[in-house]
């Protein structure tokens, strides 16, 4: 027992120098994204107003499997890459399993989380572009500390509109976003037509992701030399985020193990496309096996309930149509506390991948998923996010099916941030005041209805 490794590191010089793109190896590629005016296919300059003009065409690359990562991006990314490939000795022993556990650990990251893999390039090539100012969105916080600290590694100016409960529900995110100098506003607020208009018809909206990303994209068209930014669901975080598989690749080769299954937690896509694209290029062009689970709210379940159909990403109707499974850009998600998971669509990638049979999904019920994390706590020393949680609790499911089988399974999740700031949530669930929340088939169609109405 002495002898077992527990925590697998890559040395600075084996950080990846290339992100993966799996649109240019997927035999059915996404469908375009549609301008909603004109009803046709959007082409890279469609979006350059409102991203910076590299991300653009990394959005809409079908072509180039490989994308260099720039030099000073990867600087940058040595502060915390390579993040630790981990052995769940410790879950394993507490679940009597016989399957072997890993989880790749991205709560090391400077602000916590997996999002500033992408974080740092998207304010890079803002910079490239002479951009002195760049705003977005966030539910838990998560994305938008990360936004905040990589805008001012690269000297930028940062506006955040953080989803209204979270604002309320996690007031270090705040403190966070403001240490790192950006200016942060609930949403929805009085500060944009869109905020206004939904204030208006909802006084007591607590806010979606979908009504945050409306006024950061509102604000960005309407300041001078600004950028949008984007924290998951567009095809270029999803393309950033690769770095975590790329190297769990080599990890589980130092481990001496490939895994049968990968899990990760689900709100847009993108810590999910991290950590699965990189290993499910090998079942698409080699012919492997490994199955792919995203685990999701049963409070938010598009990829489990919605329909697939073009939806707008946002609450106001301001983004591109996007082919999505989707629950309705209006769709109004309860107050969970895994608010990076409250968003009504899925990535455009993720939706075709799902059609085409190339991974599943699980949705996972909100004390569920605090029982996971409580359990993963205690048997690991780690505190997970809530939206982690949702990726362990899967991971349990199938682990205990190994149990019942006897199968050594080697299953590999995410875990895609600490939870150290979200224990006012914690506190909650200890005290018994957490809730279950479901949505049915049928609130699903009446908002589908809605939607098609809209369309």
């Amino acid at each position: 027992m002495s002898d077992r490794v527990k925590r697998f590191i890559l040395p600075e010089s084996e950080i990846p120098t290339k992100w993966y793109n799996i649109q240019a190896d997927m035999v059915n590629k996404p469908m375009p994204p549609i301008n909603p005016k004109t009803k046709e296919p959007l082409k890279p300059e469609d979006l350059f107003p409102i991203f910076a003009e590299e991300l653009c065409r990394q959005e809409l690359d079908q072509e180039n499997s490989w994308i260099d990562i720039p030099e000073e991006v990867r600087e940058k990314y040595k502060y915390y890459r390579s993040t630790p490939l981990v052995r769940a000795y410790g879950l394993e022993e507490a679940l009597g399993t016989p399957a072997h556990i890993y989880f790749k650990n991205e709560s090391v990251s400077p602000v916590g989380s997996h999002k500033l893999n992408s974080a740092l390039p998207q304010a890079y090539y803002c910079k490239q572009q002479g951009v002195t100012n760049v705003t977005t969105e966030t539910g838990a916080g998560q994305w938008g500390a990360a936004l905040s600290y990589a805008a001012k590694v690269f000297g930028i100016e940062a506006a955040v509109y953080q989803v209204k409960i979270s604002y309320e529900q996690k007031p270090y995110r705040r403190s966070i976003m403001q240490t790192f100098g950006a200016q942060v506003t609930p949403s929805p607020s009085m500060s944009t037509r869109a905020g206004k208009d939904i204030l208006t018809k909802y006084p007591n909206h607590q806010g979606s992701l979908g009504t945050a990303i409306s006024e950061a994209i509102e604000l960005a068209m309407n300041t001078p030399n600004c950028k949008y930014t984007l924290g998951s669901v567009l095809s270029h975080v999803s393309l950033h985020q690769t770095i975590i598989g790329l190297e769990a690749e080599k990890q589980m080769a130092m481990a001496g193990e490939y895994p049968d299954m990968v899990i990760a937690c689900f709100g847009g896509g993108s810590n999910f496309g991290g950590i699965a694209f990189p290993f499910m290029r090998h079942n698409i062009l080699e012919g492997k096996t490994t199955e792919f689970i995203a685990a999701e709210p049963a409070s938010c379940p598009k990829l489990t309930r919605g329909v697939f159909q073009y939806d707008f990403g946002d609450e106001a109707g301001y983004t591109p149509l996007l082919p999505m499974f989707t629950l309705g850009h209006n769709f109004r998600p309860a107050n969970i506390h895994a608010g990076g998971l409250r968003y009504h669509g899925a990535g455009v990638i993720v939706s075709q991948l799902l059609k085409d049979g190339l991974m599943r999904a699980v949705d996972i019920k909100q004390l569920d998923s605090f029982d996971a994390g409580m359990l993963f706590a205690r048997a690991e020393g780690i505190i997970p996010a809530p939206e982690s949680c949702h990726a362990i609790a899967a991971t349990i499911q199938e682990a205990l099916k190994c149990k019942e089988t006897g199968e050594e399974k080697v299953i590999l999740f995410n875990l895609s941030g600490h939870g150290l700031i979200d224990m006012t949530a914690y506190d909650q669930y200890i005290a018994g005041n957490l809730q279950n929340y479901e949505v049915t088939d049928e609130d699903v169609q009446k908002n589908i209805s809605e939607l098609e109405k809209i369309i």
